[in-house]
Parts: structure tokens; sequence; C-alpha cells
């Protein structure tokens, strides 16, 4: 197949896609005009904020560029506005200047998804657009599934278990090297929850949680899931969106509001240097907590494409080392107890989930 006529699919597949522009200067709403045609995507632009706010009452779009210093509104006092009666539309803020950016505390209370800096070249706001769309879809796909359950407990659970399942295979299909992996994560968080005495339904969410914990990888580009070499900055903060792609991607259906804490701050460290919040000690949830050990434990345990996986004695030295810093001290603890002892059962999951769904 000859490359125009990949482009061609590619414009043709973005066209059912609506992406709004506000931005009170017409040559910046312009220039995205003609960027994101050319990308194929349906693209409307507006230059009055209070003007694009009644549109988006009476109009559907995928997605909103939204431009942060403006007149007479600025874009967190648009988007203020637009979440009093949309809860859903996928927002990116546009800055001119990383330093005149909105506080970190508005971007979390609006649900902005992210933002990005002006710039003349747009490859990282394609980078952005396209990781939107692709949460907008499972979006969708989700929402269709959750409007279809039946009112019976056995076909929810059912329906529950499926969606699961397909999302899951979705994610672990785009990155060979993270297939089986949230199986194991899940299972050795049920693990922990069982030593430290949880609850049936505690443990049933830590399950579910885990399998689900990266799902917001579907809203990262290929070509940095892929990527053997090292990752730019650019590459890491993509990377660096999934929990908070994945929680807002399962938000949309209240089946799975559960485990949204253990997908949104999975990656949160006990001295408060994870991400996406930054949130330290006991204001990380408890379940995430433990998902984060057990996620840490296979990441280092699992081979790479830039190394082998590494010995059990080394990982238990560094689980001890981070007590305190990476991990919650007592959750890591109890896993390092269950590593020294049980390491029979450990070997059990990890032969059992060796392979992956798709070989």
């Amino acid at each position: 197949m000859r490359i125009g006529n990949i482009q061609n699919i590619n414009q043709n597949s973005n066209a059912s896609y609506k992406i709004l522009a506000v931005d009170d200067e017409q040559g910046i709403i312009d220039s995205l005009s003609i960027f994101l045609k050319r990308s194929g995507y349906s693209f409307t632009g507006i230059t009055n904020p209070e003007e694009a706010i009644e549109r988006i009452k009476h109009e559907h779009f995928d997605l909103l560029l939204l431009d942060f210093i403006m007149t007479p509104l600025h874009g967190d006092q648009v988007v203020e506005e637009i979440r009093k009666f949309n809860k859903e539309l996928y927002i990116l803020l546009l800055t001119g200047h990383k330093d005149l950016a909105p506080p970190l505390e508005t971007i979390k209370r609006l649900d902005i998804q992210g933002y990005c800096e002006k710039s003349d070249k747009f490859d990282q706001l394609l980078l952005l657009i396209e990781s939107g769309i692709k949460s907008v879809e499972q979006m969708k796909e989700i929402k269709a599934i959750n409007d279809k359950l039946s009112d019976t407990y056995k076909q929810l659970e059912q329906a529950y278990m499926e969606s699961i399942q397909t999302l899951r295979y979705t994610v672990e299909a785009k990155d060979t090297y993270t297939r089986g992996h949230s199986d194991r994560v899940s299972a050795f968080s049920v693990l922990i929850g069982e030593k430290l005495g949880l609850s049936s339904e505690d443990l049933r969410r830590l399950e579910i949680g885990g399998l689900f914990h990266d799902i917001g990888k579907i809203g990262v580009p290929d070509s940095i899931l892929q990527k053997e070499g090292k990752l730019s900055e650019d590459e890491y903060s993509e990377i660096k969106n999934h929990p908070t792609i994945g929680a807002h991607i399962l938000s949309t259906a209240s089946i799975f509001q559960d485990i949204l804490p253990i997908v949104k701050y999975h990656h949160e460290r006990y001295d408060g240097k994870g991400y996406p919040e930054q949130l330290s000690g006991k204001k990380i949830p408890y379940l995430a907590r433990i998902t984060a050990v057990a996620d840490t434990f296979d990441a280092m345990t699992s081979r790479r494409s830039y190394r082998s996986s590494l010995p059990l004695e080394y990982v238990i030295s560094e689980i001890e080392r981070c007590k305190g810093s990476q991990f919650d001290p007592e959750i890591a603890s109890v896993f390092i107890e269950i590593l020294k002892n049980n390491s029979d059962k450990i070997k059990e999951i990890q032969e059992k989930y060796k392979e992956a769904v798709f070989s």
C-alpha cells in the first residue's frame, strides 16, 4: 500500500472526530485550522470564548483546544462554565508559556486533561490530540457497554468482566513487554491484601484494579510504548499521563468507580515525588499503595528490551531500601515477608501468567 493511501485512510478515520479550538487570536485559529484539517479532523475555530460556551451547549464536540489567556474570559473561566453542563468533554489547554499555565489545583478541579505550550511546530500538540482522541474513543466504548448492561446481577458481572478483558487485551497488544503484566500485578496485589487481612470487597477491588491499572496506555502513542531506546522528556511526559487517562476513560461507567483510585494513583510515591498529583503518605489511597508495590515488583522481575529480569535477592533489597520513600513501609514489609517465606506462590503466579494472551 502506498504512503499516500495510508495517509488518506488515517485522515478518513479522523474525520468523524470534531475538534473545537477557542483562541482570541485569529492567526492561531487559522494555523490550527490548516494543521488539523490536513490531519483529517473536522475542525471548528472560534475567537469569542462566550460564543464557544453557547456552541458547546448545543453541539457535540469530541475535543476542545482552549487558549488560557483570553478576553473577556480566561480559559479556566470558560472551563468552569462548561463543566456546569458538560462533565465529559476532553479539554486541552494551550498556553503561551509554561509559567502562564493555571495552577495544578485548578487543572485537577476542572478536570482539564492536559496543557501544551504554543509553538510554531505542532508535533507535541498532535501527540496530545491523538492521545485525547484515543481516550474519547475508549470512553465511547465504555459508555456503550454501560448503557447496554442488564439490570440483572449475573448479566452485569458478565458484561463487567468482558469489558475488562477486551480493553485490557487491547492495551497489552500494543506493547509486547507488558503482556501478562496486569494479570501478575492483580495476583500479587491480592496476595498482599490477603496477608494484610483485607475484606473480600477490598480484595476484589485489588484484583480488578490490578487488571485495569494500565488501561490509560491506550492513549499513549504506539511509537512511544514500543520505543527501545531512551525516552525523550516529552515522550516520558506522555507515559506519565496514562494514570489520568485511564481514570478518565473509566469514569463514565458507574461499575468502575471503586477501582478509579487504583488506576489513577498507582504511580504516586510515599514521599510525594510520584505522579500525577504528587500525593504523599496516607493521602495516597490505601489500595493504590498496595498496587504500587506489586506493580514495581513485576516491573523489576520482568524482562525488558534493555535488560533481563532482575534477581529476586536484588529486588528484595531494593524494596527494603525504598520503604518510606517510594513505598508505604508497612505494605513493603508485608510483601518482603511474602517474598522471603512464600516464594513458591510468587513463582506459581509468574509461571501461570508467563505467556501473553497474544503470542
